[in-house]
């Protein structure tokens, strides 16, 4: 499917169903395609944070892009994480992910190896040179240990096949700034990543949301950034209401790094779309963990049980 230029509105960071630490639950893969899909998504985003890209071996990353481009069917753009060590490795996930199907690839930069922003820059140019699809910026410092600085990003975006950027630093003024200078690029995507800020920053007019909860929740963040991109603060306010206690509930069972990760591939696997495993070094949530969980989807009414608080 061709990629929309900018690409607008709820891009499904996709979790990666497993059954065991290396191996896929295919079928719970299909049943969340359907389900987000069903749910009126806008784009899916494999082997991101949320699915796990990194963690994963290459034999499921590759699985999991075939899959899932199947499954989309060209409905929506299906996006590929690429990031890699390896530059040669990134071109190489990018060649299957074109020929799978994908619409673009998406990358946070080199793992591992500090980089200044001019190596950063110039990273990007080689990468976007060699990619057969159109490359999307993944701005995710507390992950990948790099910050891609506005001025990297206003030069990136002047390369050919650099098509717009993910952000998850959390930073409204840096989100602020890129879209100051990148006024003149109004085909370029700005996307948040933490949805927490989604309605405000689509509201002061960034693209859309790659956001984790439209994996459990897809109509929720549709609607809520349908009305946000409308101006409907009277629409918007209750939908972001849910969103935030959604984070608040099925997000924070434990108080460490890994908790949102933990906590959303729980719910969906309690919600009965997929199997809940995780890739090493985490382990899916069980005993007290688990059912902190459970317990926070009755209270937001998406289980039964005792009355939505």
């Amino acid at each position: 499917m061709q990629l929309p230029q900018p690409l607008r509105g709820i891009v499904t960071p996709l979790l990666t169903p497993l059954v065991s630490p290396d191996r896929l639950d295919a079928d719970g893969l299909d049943r969340l395609v359907d389900h987000v899909l069903a749910g009126g998504v806008h784009g899916i985003f494999v082997l991101g944070t949320s699915g796990e890209g990194p963690s994963l071996s290459n034999a499921i990353r590759r699985d999991v892009i075939g899959r899932v481009c199947r499954r989309a069917e060209g409905r929506v753009p299906v996006l590929v994480g690429i990031t890699d060590s390896s530059l040669a490795d990134s071109v190489q996930m990018a060649q299957v992910a074109a020929g799978a199907g994908a619409a673009a690839v998406v990358t946070t930069g080199p793992l591992y190896m500090p980089v200044t922003q001019d190596q950063l820059l110039d990273y990007i140019a080689r990468l976007a040179a060699d990619s057969p699809l159109p490359v999307f910026l993944y701005n995710m410092p507390s992950h990948a240990h790099v910050f891609f600085e506005v001025e990297t990003v206003e030069k990136a975006s002047g390369i050919p096949g650099v098509a717009g950027l993910k952000d998850s630093s959390s930073q409204i003024l840096y989100l602020r700034r890129l879209q100051q200078a990148l006024a003149h690029k109004p085909e370029f995507t700005l996307m948040v990543g933490p949805e927490e800020m989604m309605a405000e920053c689509v509201l002061f007019g960034l693209h859309g949301g790659v956001n984790g909860g439209s994996n459990l929740f897809p109509e929720l963040f549709v609607a809520l950034y349908h009305a946000a991109a409308k101006g409907d603060l009277a629409a918007a306010a209750p939908l972001r209401d849910r969103v935030l206690e959604i984070s608040r509930r099925i997000y924070s069972a434990v108080s460490y790094g890994s908790s949102y990760l933990q906590g959303i591939k729980c719910a969906a696997e309690l919600l009965g779309i997929c199997a809940g495993e995780l890739a090493p070094p985490y382990r899916a949530f069980t005993g007290g963990q688990r059912e902190t969980v459970r317990q926070g989807l009755v209270a937001i009414g998406a289980l039964p049980g005792a009355t939505r608080a």
